[in-house]
Order: structure tokens, then C-alpha cells, then sequence
């Protein structure tokens, strides 16, 4: 199988879209060529059999010549590729769609999101193939849609206790700094908790990209500073995947106040470093897990997941064990990397048998 990726970003250093730097070695292995096309590259090291091609975002270049970079790039390298796969874009599938079909390539998104667009509508009709990692992660009725879950390197994210320190319950979330995470719900649990738990630590790991998330970053400086937490939240910044495991294997509880509505990739990597989690997003639903009400709080009830956060740090350490080997063993079983590629490539060869 000859493949086409097309994604926002390569670079293994980025803090929000690093990962993907693994899918594309993963897929190398199932592929003999890969090529990729994206808006933006950076830093990568990958097997011989792919090729990446940048549209320019980092060269500074206007938007008309990232899409002559993007009609070039598909009818240049036209014969190197049997199969198309977009990541999360579906502009892409918009505007090479009607030419891969008539040349005959399979199309297939990813999406995992909670968010419906008109262009999202398009795409699906256009498409082959619509993977993505919950019911609720593409909710627009189609028979195209392949629930796969998702993908951890579970390699990576893996449990370390070593790292924890004893003397100390550490509290960490991970994600973009975005209104949508609903920060301001942790901040308040914190507040309620800071007295009831000895040595109380909390980091803050993630990025404010655009200007609009700059300036959140700074209201929630501001309440932290306002209800006297700052010796107690700690906002870290963004970090590369692999620092980020660090912190999640010295970290006791993984918080998730995400309204996204789709299954949040960090909760996953959490779970695999055997950290216990906290989240309001429905899409945790969809896992196989028992109990998972103990594992959900309501979206914005900052009082529940300060009663939520108090419950698990009063566990014994016979039942934490158990709870966080059994959620890092449940991660590995449906939800490495390995058997998300593979997942995809068996689909693509369904759909190739069903044509």
C-alpha cells in the first residue's frame, strides 16, 4: 500500500501535534511509501520510505501559494500513491477530493471531535472512509464511519511510580490553554481542597496559542494569584510528549475539564502512565470500564470534583494500585498505537474488497 497523509504539522517537538511524528513511523511499517503532505514542517527523523512535503507555513508564505504548493504536490507525486489519509483537515478532502476519485485513490478522514462544520458535511459525502475514535468523536450519521479508538505509544506513556514523591498528592492536566478547557473549574476545586490534602501540588501543562487563549492564560494567572494558589498551581507550559511523560508518571490524578466532546487523546496517556483520572467529557463513556462514574465529575461542578479529587486521595494504597493497573493495562489491551494502525490499514483493505 502506497499512502498520501495529509496533516496540519510534522515536527516531533511540537507540544500539541508531536504525536503525529509516531503515527507516521507506525504507518511506515505497514506501507511501502509514504508521502505527506503538510502546512507546516519542522524537526523529524523518519524511516527512508516517507516523504515529507510542506505547503510553507513556516516560510511565511500567503495562503495562495500553500494551495498551489497543495495542487502541485498531489498531481506530482500522483503516482506514488494509491490510498489517501487526512488528519483532522478536511478542507483537504474538499479540495483534492473530486481529482483522487477520478483517479481512482481511496480517501479517508480522521476526525475526532465534537464540533460539526459545513465543510465537515461536505467532506463526509466525499469520502470513502471516516475514522475516528468514539460515536461521539464524529457525529454526523454516515455507514462510512469506523470507530478505531485511539493511539498511544504505549512504549512511552508507561507507568513509572519511581518518579512520585511520597511526601506529595500532585494533581496534572494537559492541553491547549483554550476557554474550552475550562480551567477556571480545577482553580475552584483547588481552592476547596488545598486545606484537606497535605502537600497539594498542581501543573498546568499546555500551550495559549492564538491571542484570544494568551489572554485566558493570563485571567487564570490572575484567579490563581486572587484566591492565593500560587504556591500550589504551577502553570508549566508547553512540553514535548516525551517530558510530558514525566510529569504524568510523577503525577497521582490526571484532571479533565475539557468540553471538547470527544475522546480527549491525554486522558488516554495518563491512564497508560498508571495515573488515576478525573473528567466531565461524555466521551469517556464510550470506554469499557467499570465504575465509571467514580472516573466522571459534571461539567463546571467544581464542588463535585473537589469531592472527587478528596475521594481518590483518600484511597488506600492497595485499591489505588489496583485501579491504576488496571487502567494502564486497559489503555495498552484497546488503545496502542499499534493497534490503531493496524485498524486503519485492515479498513482500508475492507473498503478496497467492498468497491
Amino acid at each position: 500500500m502506497n499512502l498520501l497523509i495529509l496533516t496540519q504539522k510534522v515536527d516531533k517537538n511540537d507540544s500539541n501535534l508531536g504525536f503525529f511524528h509516531r503515527w507516521l513511523e507506525e504507518f511506515s511499517k505497514k506501507c511501502e511509501k509514504i508521502t505527506v503532505i503538510c502546512l507546516y514542517k519542522g524537526e523529524c527523523g523518519l524511516p527512508e520510505n516517507v516523504k515529507v512535503l510542506s505547503l510553507g507555513k513556516e516560510k511565511g508564505i500567503c495562503r495562495l501559494k500553500y494551495l498551489f504548493n497543495f495542487y502541485k504536490y498531489i498531481f506530482k507525486y500522483r503516482k506514488e500513491y494509491d490510498s489517501v489519509f487526512v488528519h483532522m483537515n478536511q478542507i483537504y478532502i474538499i479540495l483534492g477530493g473530486f481529482w483522487w476519485k477520478m483517479m481512482n485513490k481511496k480517501i479517508a478522514l480522521w476526525y475526532a471531535h465534537g464540533g460539526i462544520s459545513n465543510s465537515l458535511k461536505i467532506a463526509k459525502k466525499i469520502t470513502d472512509i471516516i475514522f475516528t475514535s468514539t460515536s461521539s468523536g464524529f457525529r454526523l450519521k454516515s455507514d462510512k464511519i469506523k470507530i478505531v479508538g485511539q493511539g498511544i505509544d504505549t512504549n512511552i506513556f508507561k507507568s513509572n511510580k519511581e518518579r512520585r514523591d511520597k511526601n506529595i498528592f500532585k494533581i496534572i492536566t494537559v492541553g491547549r490553554i483554550s476557554p474550552v478547557k475550562d480551567y477556571e473549574t480545577l482553580i475552584s476545586a483547588v481552592e476547596i481542597t488545598k486545606n484537606k490534602i497535605d502537600n497539594l501540588k498542581v501543573d498546568i501543562v499546555g500551550d495559549a496559542c492564538t491571542e484570544n487563549d494568551k489572554k485566558y492564560l493570563l485571567k487564570l494567572k490572575e484567579m490563581v494569584k486572587i484566591k492565593n494558589l500560587e504556591n500550589i498551581i504551577n502553570f508549566v507550559g508547553p512540553l514535548i510528549n516525551e517530558k510530558v511523560v514525566s510529569y504524568l508518571q510523577s503525577s497521582n490524578l490526571f484532571v479533565n475539564m475539557s468540553y471538547t466532546g470527544s475522546l480527549d487523546k491525554a486522558i488516554l496517556e495518563a491512564m497508560s502512565c498508571g495515573c488515576l483520572v478525573l473528567t466531565c467529557n461524555e466521551a469517556f463513556l464510550a470506554l469499557d470500564l467499570e465504575d465509571k462514574g467514580n472516573l466522571m465529575f459534571t461539567k463546571s461542578d467544581f464542588q463535585e470534583l473537589a469531592d472527587k479529587i478528596l475521594k481518590h486521595y483518600s484511597m488506600s494504597e492497595i485499591d489505588r494500585n489496583n485501579l491504576e493497573s488496571y487502567l494502564s493495562a486497559n489503555i495498552k489491551e484497546n488503545f496502542s498505537l499499534y493497534l490503531l494502525i493496524n485498524k486503519i490499514i485492515k479498513n482500508y483493505a475492507l473498503n478496497n474488497q467492498g468497491s
